[in-house]
C-alpha cells in the first residue's frame, strides 16, 4: 500500500492560504479495535469509512488468522467480517506477523492467548525494537506461557495458552496498548477479567476509545482509575459500524491552516469524536488560532499564534505536529508528558528536536518533553524521518510555509495515511479540499 513516491521529496511553500474542506480516512485506532471485536464476535458486522493502510492490512491479516473471515473494499471504505464466535482457530506452529503495527501486535498477543495452541508473534525489526515486557508479564500471571526467544521483551512472542485466571495487574506507564490488549480479549475469558491498573496510565483516552467501541460489539465493561472489570459474556455485532476519521491524521491539516494563515475544515470530526486527539484543535485555539467546532466537523482558522505550556501525555501522537507548529509561534512552546514516546516508531522527542534544529529552530530534549524557541523565520532543510510516519507528515506541513524543505523517505506514510501527499496537494487547488 506503499506511496509512488522519490527517495526525497520536495514540499514547495503554498501561493496562497488554503480555504478547504478535506474528507479524511478512517481512524486507524478504531478500525484496530472495531476488527478486533468484529473478528471475535458471532455473526457479521461491516465495518464503513474504515481506515485501508499498512498497520490495517496488517490487523486484517492477523485476524485471518485467528478464523474470522474479511473482505475488504477498499475504494469504499469498507471491511465485512464474519467473526469465529468467540474461537481462535489459529493453527499449531503459526507466526502472526504484525508487520510494524503496534496496534496490531499488542492488541492480538492476548487474543492469541485464548487459544491452546502454540502460536508465535512476530513483526518488522523496527516493532521488534518496541517493548513488550509488561504485557508479557500480565499474560504470564493469567497462566499464559509466553517465551520470548531474542532473550529481552521484545517480539518475537512463542504464546500458548489458554488464559487461566480472571484477574492480572498491568503496567501502563510505557504504552496503554498492553491495557487496551487485555481489554479486547477479555469478555472471551469465562467469568471476565479484572485488570489491575499498576501506575499511571498514559494516553488514557485510548483506554476510553477501547471500552467505547467494545461497549458497540455488546461487551460489558468498567473502566475505574486503578482497574478495569469486563464480563465474559462474549461480543455481539453491531451489524454496521461506523468509523469516524482519523484524528492524527487531520491534525496535519489543522495545523496546515495554522501555519499558513489559511482556513481548513475536517469533515466528520465533530465535537463527538472519541478520540483524545481530536483535542489538537483546542491545542491550535489556546496558540491563537480561531476554531469552530460542531457535530459535523471541525474548521481552524490561521493567524498570530503563540506559544504554549503543555502536557501532551493524552495525545501524544501530535507531538511533532505541536513541534513545527511552534517553530513559527512568536514565543516559546514547552512539551511534557511525553517521555514515553521515545519507544515509539522512532525516539520521537528526539526527532523532533533534532530535525527542528536543521530547520534553524533552536529546540532542546527534555526528560519527558522539548522545548522549542522559535527563530524569526525557520530555513528550509533535508528532513531526516527515520521511517517514521509522523515525522514525515508533520514536517511535511511545515514545507507549506518555509521554502526549501526536503522530506526523506516519504513513502513510510503508508504505515497509517497512504494517501496524505495527495490530500496535502488538494489544498494548492481553488477551493482546496480532498480530490
Amino acid at each position: 500500500m506503499m506511496e509512488s513516491l522519490p527517495p526525497s521529496l520536495d514540499i514547495a511553500p503554498l501561493e496562497f492560504p488554503p480555504n478547504a474542506t478535506v474528507t479524511l480516512p478512517g481512524s486507524k485506532s478504531i478500525t484496530n479495535r472495531a476488527l478486533i471485536c468484529a473478528a471475535l464476535a458471532s455473526g457479521e458486522t461491516t465495518l464503513t469509512g474504515a481506515l485501508f493502510a499498512d498497520d490495517t492490512e496488517a490487523m486484517v491479516e492477523a485476524v485471518r488468522s485467528l478464523g474470522a473471515e474479511v473482505i475488504c473494499t477498499p475504494e469504499k471504505a469498507v471491511m465485512q467480517i464474519r467473526g469465529t464466535a468467540g474461537t481462535v482457530e489459529a493453527p499449531e506452529g503459526a507466526v502472526v506477523d504484525a508487520r510494524m503495527s503496534g496496534t496490531t501486535s499488542r492488541f492480538i498477543a492476548p487474543v492469541l492467548a485464548l487459544s491452546e495452541r502454540s502460536v508465535t508473534l512476530d513483526g518488522h525489526p523496527q516493532l521488534r525494537a518496541r517493548p513488550f515486557g509488561d504485557l508479557t508479564d500480565s499474560l504470564r500471571r493469567l497462566g499464559v506461557r509466553v517465551e520470548l526467544p531474542s532473550g529481552g521483551d521484545g517480539l518475537p512472542m512463542l504464546i500458548r495458552g489458554p488464559i487461566r485466571s480472571g484477574d492480572t495487574s498491568v503496567a501502563a506507564d510505557r504504552s496503554s496498548q498492553f491495557l487496551s490488549g487485555l481489554m479486547l480479549a477479555a469478555p472471551l475469558v469465562p467469568g471476565g477479567l479484572t485488570i489491575r491498573i499498576a501506575g499511571v496510565v498514559v494516553s488514557r483516552s485510548y483506554v476510553e476509545m477501547t471500552a467505547q467501541v467494545m461497549r458497540a460489539f455488546g461487551a460489558a465493561v468498567e473502566v475505574g482509575d486503578h482497574e478495569v472489570r469486563i464480563a465474559g459474556e462474549g461480543y455481539r455485532p453491531p451489524g454496521r459500524f461506523e468509523v469516524e476519521p482519523d484524528a492524527s491524521s487531520a491534525s496535519y491539516f489543522m495545523a496546515a491552516a495554522a501555519v499558513t494563515c489559511g482556513t481548513v475544515r475536517v469533515e466528520g470530526l465533530g465535537s463527538g469524536s472519541v478520540q483524545g486527539d481530536a483535542r489538537f484543535a483546542a491545542l491550535l485555539a489556546d496558540m491563537g488560532a480561531g476554531v469552530d467546532q460542531d457535530e459535523a466537523g471541525t474548521r481552524v482558522i490561521g493567524g498570530p499564534l503563540r506559544g504554549v505550556d503543555v502536557d501532551l501525555s493524552d495525545m501524544s501522537d501530535t507531538a511533532p505536529t505541536l513541534g513545527v507548529v511552534a517553530a513559527v509561534a512568536g514565543t516559546p512552546t514547552t512539551v511534557r508528558g511525553i517521555g514515553f514516546v521515545r519507544g515509539k516508531e522512532s525516539d520521537r522527542i528526539a526527532a523532533v528536536v533534532s530535525e527542528l534544529r536543521r530547520c534553524g529552530v533552536q529546540a532542546r530534549e527534555s526528560a519527558d518533553g522539548f522545548e522549542v524557541v522559535p527563530p524569526p523565520a525557520p530555513v528550509g532543510a533535508r528532513v531526516r524521518t527515520y521511517d517514521d510516519h509522523r515525522i514525515a507528515m508533520a514536517f511535511s506541513v511545515l514545507g507549506l510555509s518555509v521554502p526549501g524543505m526536503q522530506i526523506e523517505n516519504p513513502g513510510c506514510v503508508a504505515k497509517t495515511f497512504p494517501g496524505f501527499y495527495e490530500a496535502l496537494e488538494a489544498l494548492r487547488l481553488p477551493g482546496g479540499g480532498h480530490p
